[in-house]
């Protein structure tokens, strides 16, 4: 019988503690994880922002200058850094058995133009004396038939020797102003007002069509080309005519701006970014092609940015979070950060407006604990 009783009374006192050792830590942990956070929400706002990118500076137009005739180069009336207008002669080439031929053929042009003025002449009388014996040969009797015939044949062959003659002036003349055309080649002018970038030659060089080198480099730089390769994912913030902001390392404190002009509309197959021509003024030179500036290029976005506290988003070794309050239970929500805009950063991952996150984000917080309002 005692040890009977002995044993009812411990079964009881086995229960007890085995509620003490499960139970009583389950409710202080329960307790301990229903954590008081301060709660804030998820908005949404069409953030503008851009993206750096780099680009390089181009002359707007840029040429190389070559002889287009074989010569000497007399004189150059320019030199690197030389400004000069359209028009503008630059480089004055020499071309003696040029000069020798134009000469042959202005004699050659008035020895045929005299000879063309005594074919005039002969035909002149020619046509006088045809005129007056037909005049005459209205009496009967008064002019032989024979002789009327004569006077008309005479007549014909004068004409057609004045169109000979004529025919040789045209040539000669037109060998003379092609001979003169060339040596209009003699004078190497400004095809657009610009800079001289790079000078070839000096005085005594023979150039020509077929000599590689060239005179005189000329470029454009009153306004410049800025190409920009633009990424596929920003294509969306080109819009011809729109303005973009750009900086370039001589003038860390300046901000230029250029407008966007040629989008290539095809992207290059290896590196996956479209080209894209800007216009940039630069009439006081301050820019130079071979520049590199840091373009701010726009990034246009079509849905709303999802906008959260700096301190709501939680960066670990593993992963980057923000936590949810998903129906009182905390839920950690990867997501992937964003330029900041003003006080909130944007995030990207499964947020929408309105969801509640805890505005002091840390991962002492578990994937699913309890929450509870309150807190700082």
């Amino acid at each position: 019988m005692t040890n009977a009783r002995e044993t009812r009374w411990a079964r009881p006192s086995s229960l007890s503690a085995f509620l003490r050792i499960v139970f009583v830590p389950v409710a202080i942990q329960a307790g301990l994880s229903a954590q008081k956070v301060h709660l804030v929400r998820v908005t949404a706002k069409h953030v503008e922002r851009t993206v750096e990118l780099s680009g390089e500076f181009y002359p707007f137009l840029s040429v190389q200058l070559h002889a287009k005739v074989s010569g000497y180069v007399d004189k150059v009336y320019v030199d690197r850094g030389s400004f000069v207008k359209e028009g503008q002669l630059l480089v004055q080439l020499s071309a003696p058995e040029m000069m020798a031929q134009i000469a042959e053929a202005e004699a050659q042009v008035t020895s045929a133009e005299s000879d063309q003025s005594q074919a005039e002449a002969q035909l002149a009388a020619a046509q006088s004396t045809y005129a007056r014996m037909q005049e005459a040969a209205q009496t009967p009797g008064a002019v032989a038939a024979n002789d009327l015939a004569q006077a008309k044949a005479q007549r014909d062959a004068a004409e057609a020797l004045v169109r000979s003659r004529q025919r040789t002036v045209e040539a000669v003349r037109g060998r003379l102003n092609s001979l003169r055309d060339l040596a209009s080649y003699l004078r190497v002018s400004a095809p657009f007002e610009g800079v001289i970038s790079t000078r070839f030659v000096h005085p005594g060089a023979l150039v020509g069509p077929a000599a590689d080198t060239p005179l005189l480099q000329l470029d454009q730089i009153s306004r410049l080309r800025l190409a920009v390769a633009v990424p596929q994912t920003d294509v969306a913030g080109i819009v011809k005519g729109a303005r973009v902001d750009f900086k370039v390392p001589g003038y860390p404190d300046r901000v230029f701006s250029a407008v966007i002009a040629r989008p290539a509309y095809a992207l290059d197959q290896k590196t996956r970014t479209m080209p894209v021509e800007l216009d940039v003024a630069n009439a006081r030179h301050l820019l130079a092609p071979g520049m590199y500036p840091s373009v701010l290029w726009p990034v246009e976005r079509r849905a709303p940015s999802m906008l959260v506290p700096a301190s709501s988003i939680v960066t670990t070794t593993e992963r980057v979070f923000v936590i949810r309050n998903d129906g009182g239970r905390a839920r950690w929500i990867d997501v992937r950060r964003v330029p900041a805009s003003g006080d909130l950063v944007e995030v990207e991952g499964e947020l929408k407006p309105g969801d509640e996150v805890v505005r002091r984000g840390t991962d002492e917080i578990r994937d699913g604990a309890p929450l509870a309002r309150g807190g700082r």
